[in-house]
């Protein structure tokens, strides 16, 4: 049995893996950078990619710690996805600087070139009570 709360197992992690649903009920599960603030954890991506679109239309999501390439190294633990405010996003941004450093100023280098928009979007966990032995993949 793992002890510990599901927000937790995202501490000292550089991904979550990030399960987001189409239309037809599939899900698309995609490695992302993250940051936790206030019991919350919090995604950054291109606001016209396929992710934002998904969040929109099914807010409902599921997340993982995991490594780079998205191997899950955690339980999955469901959520709720939520696009977050200007003045949100700038803090939550500060948070990714701190934390990815170097990688995320040039990510953010190319971003400007290319006028990339990017989203942040908020994800409540549904239970971020103490996790049991069940698994759901």
């Amino acid at each position: 049995m793992v002890t510990g709360s599901a927000l937790e197992q995202f501490a000292n992690q550089k991904y979550l893996n990030l399960e987001t649903y189409r239309r037809n009920g599939s899900g698309v599960r995609t490695p992302v950078w993250f940051v936790e603030k206030d019991g919350k954890l919090y995604v950054r991506t291109g606001a016209k990619s396929g992710k934002a679109k998904r969040i929109r239309n099914f807010p409902q999501v599921q997340v993982a710690p995991c490594k780079a390439q998205g191997e899950v190294i955690g339980h999955w633990v469901k959520g709720i996805a939520h696009r977050v405010d200007e003045g949100t996003a700038k803090v939550i941004d500060q948070l990714f600087a701190k934390k990815y450093g170097l990688q995320k100023a040039f990510f953010d280098f190319l971003g400007r070139i290319q006028k990339f928009e990017t989203a942040t979007y908020e994800i409540l966990l549904e239970n971020p009570e103490p996790l049991g032995s069940n698994r759901t993949n």
